[in-house]
């Protein structure tokens, strides 16, 4: 037992070592996180991703089920094993040795194939999307600018018996090209997309108020296929481009943004336009009430009911769950640089004003 105990704690700390230096020396140096991530993660996504892409299920969800249960198995396990023996105090041991080794290697998954991530350079700098200020009549300029694309596409897409968007055809295959075409524009982006996984038990999700996923340990894209459709092109395309080692979330989201809006499909053009509205007249409600009080009607009846059915989505699943899941996710991401937490997601406006400019010749 004491040999296998000292083998355990040996091998995770070498994990632990190993993940806070490569922390640290990406911390100190990104210019050696950019260069990990162009070369070296994306050859781990190219081997794990094609190898968890041939499975039609989240391998990532499995694997987090069969976690769960060795978890509460080899507990019960031990601690009846340590009662019969009284070696309580030995089993305990050996138990907590299992899985600090086991804790120790998915820390070191996270940080080769994540954490280091959040150190390279920008999407937005590396293709040339200015992230400056803008003003409140800006501001107004593009969500009546985005609020005329969603009208022209709103009539356009599927539509159930309750008038929401259904999404149509294999929305996953569709994202890979999706993010394939972009690969095409922007060369940071192209490289091999498996293919996304609707997680089994959505509502794992839901009750975290999350839309989508990344798993770093099986390179897969995750998304909640519970809620409203038009959330899930925008999402999957979100989660797609951290395969890409993209990690900062303003930048997913401006990444899916451009990935929806370039598609060839209609549905995932209405899905990003509506998706960028819905950050961008929140910062107008916040910055000028009178103005997002003009643009708000001038939505389309059948997109406002998909807002609509949206909010009501959601709203069943507010309660204490999450609340901390939110805090949770909110000090992930200030531990990983971005200093506006959970805020980070509504930092996109930024690029799509600057992508509204690059449009119309104003930069």
């Amino acid at each position: 037992m004491k040999k296998k105990v000292k083998r355990r704690l040996a091998a995770g700390g070498v994990f632990l070592a190993a993940a806070l230096l490569l922390t640290a020396a990406a911390w100190a140096s990104p210019s050696a996180a950019e260069l990990y991530s162009q070369y070296i993660y994306k050859g781990i996504t190219e081997t794990i991703g094609r190898i968890s892409g041939l499975f039609p299920f989240s391998a990532a969800e499995l694997c987090l089920y069969i976690l769960t249960a060795a978890f509460l198995i080899t507990l019960i396990k031990e601690a009846v094993k340590g009662i019969r023996n009284k070696r309580v105090k030995e089993e305990g041991i050996g138990w907590l040795s299992l899985w600090f080794f086991a804790g120790a290697l998915l820390f070191f998954l996270y940080v080769i194939n994540c954490g280091i991530n959040y150190c390279r350079v920008s999407f937005s700098e590396k293709e040339g999307f200015l992230v400056e200020g803008y003003s409140d009549e800006e501001l107004a300029d593009v969500c009546l600018w985005l609020t005329d694309e969603i009208n022209e596409r709103s009539a356009l897409v599927l539509r159930d018996e309750e008038g929401q968007m259904k999404t149509k055809g294999n929305v996953g295959e569709e994202a890979v090209k999706a993010m394939n075409r972009l690969g095409e524009i922007y060369p940071s982006l192209k490289g091999y997309y498996p293919r996304p996984k609707e997680l089994v038990f959505s509502q794992f999700l839901s009750w975290q108020n999350l839309t989508g996923i990344y798993s770093p340990f099986t390179i897969e894209a995750n998304y909640n296929g519970d809620m409203t459709d038009y959330n899930i092109p925008f999402t999957i395309c979100h989660e797609l481009s951290h395969l890409r080692g993209f990690m900062q979330e303003e930048e997913a989201n401006f990444i899916a943004f451009l990935g929806c809006t370039c598609s060839g499909q209609t549905q995932f053009q209405y899905s990003g336009y509506l998706s960028a509205w819905i950050y961008a007249m929140n910062e107008l409600n916040d910055r000028d009430v009178e103005q997002w009080s003009k643009i708000r009607p001038l939505l389309s009846e059948e997109a406002d009911r998909d807002v609509k059915a949206n909010s009501a989505f959601w709203q069943q699943y507010e309660g204490q769950a999450a609340k901390w899941s939110g805090k949770i996710n909110d000090a992930y991401l200030k531990a990983n640089g971005q200093t506006d937490g959970v805020e980070s997601y509504n930092r996109m406006v930024e690029l799509v004003v600057s992508c509204y400019r690059m449009q119309n010749g104003s930069e």
